[in-house]
């Protein structure tokens, strides 16, 4: 009996390490097997299953419907931001979808005003991303920008529903064997792989579920902007601002030259200056040390000189 288990626990294994390969494999029956003939046989089945099971996870890719996650990102212009918020929020509702986020709140301009800004995430159904995003920007006075973007994850699903099987299968067949083990380090042995098997069903499945509802539902970011904040400055046609950022631009780059230069006179130039200053003054005191015991010994002996005259 006990070999018979190990058998059985050792193809369960087997199955279970292809998941990623074979998307389903036949059971093998556990009242087939017993003794060397009946596991050869039960080596052959498993080969033959996985060569069927191949060729029709082949086909079925081929049949299988894109799965494209969509995405799409606003930036409008708009006179009452949190009208606006309000009336995407409502449309994503009356569309089927719902509000993952909203935020409200106030920016200064370079005036001093205060002014509203908003931004709110939706989902809505793919089908009707193009919808939604022609309504949103049908109510806003200007688009600053758009962008959308998509992902396609068909073969990252296929790949997980195929697991999904080959796991599941897996699982059967553990629940089989637990059923018929006697001994209790089988039993033992045999819960706990089934446990991590059903551990590994279940994030496969919430990874599915995450691709199912992120394709079904398009998430679409909106940055709504009061139109004061990006109104320029402008009086008689001249752009004080303009003339602003421009100074404080000059001043930036001067600041920029000016630590650049303390930089290189504190890491460079006064380094290699005391590197070359202190050997100087050093040969400098020598040579004036010297000069001046000549001088000195001249003048002494011009001293003893009108002595002795």
């Amino acid at each position: 009996m006990t070999k018979k288990i190990l058998v059985f626990t050792t193809l369960v294994l087997l199955m279970t390490a292809c998941a990623s390969r074979a998307p389903q494999m036949e059971a093998l029956a556990p009242a087939e097997m017993g003794g060397d003939a009946s596991y050869n046989g039960a080596e052959e089945s498993e080969e033959a299953a996985y060569s069927q099971d191949m060729k029709s996870s082949l086909s079925e890719g081929e049949s299988t419907e894109r799965m494209v996650i969509k995405d799409a990102n606003l930036s409008i212009v708009v006179e009452e931001p949190s009208l606006s918020m309000d009336a995407i929020a409502e449309m994503a509702e009356e569309m089927g979808g719902f509000v993952v986020s909203s935020n409200l709140y106030e920016t200064q301009t370079e005036r001093g005003v205060k002014v509203p800004q908003a931004r709110i995430t939706i989902r809505v159904p793919s089908q009707r991303l193009n919808e939604a995003l022609e309504q949103i920007k049908s109510g806003a006075g200007r688009v600053l920008s758009e962008n959308v973007s998509g992902q396609d994850v068909t073969r990252e699903y296929t790949d997980l529903a195929s697991r999904l099987r080959n796991l599941e299968s897996a699982e059967e067949q553990l629940a089989e064997i637990l059923d018929e083990a006697r001994d209790t380090e089988d039993v033992l042995n045999i819960y706990n792989r089934l446990v991590e098997v059903r551990e590994e069903i279940e994030v496969i499945k919430g990874q599915m579920q995450y691709y199912e509802q992120s394709a079904a539902l398009s998430a679409i970011s909106v940055d709504i902007q009061a139109n004061e904040a990006v109104q320029p400055l402008t009086i008689g046609g001249w752009q004080p601002v303009g003339v602003a950022k421009r100074a404080i631009q000059a001043l930036i780059n001067t600041l920029k030259f000016l630590g650049n230069a303390a930089i290189w006179l504190g890491l460079y130039l006064v380094p290699v200056v005391l590197i070359l200053y202190l050997p100087v003054r050093w040969l400098w005191k020598g040579l004036k040390r010297l000069f001046g015991s000549r001088k000195s010994k001249k003048k002494k002996e011009k001293e003893s000189k009108k002595t002795r005259k």
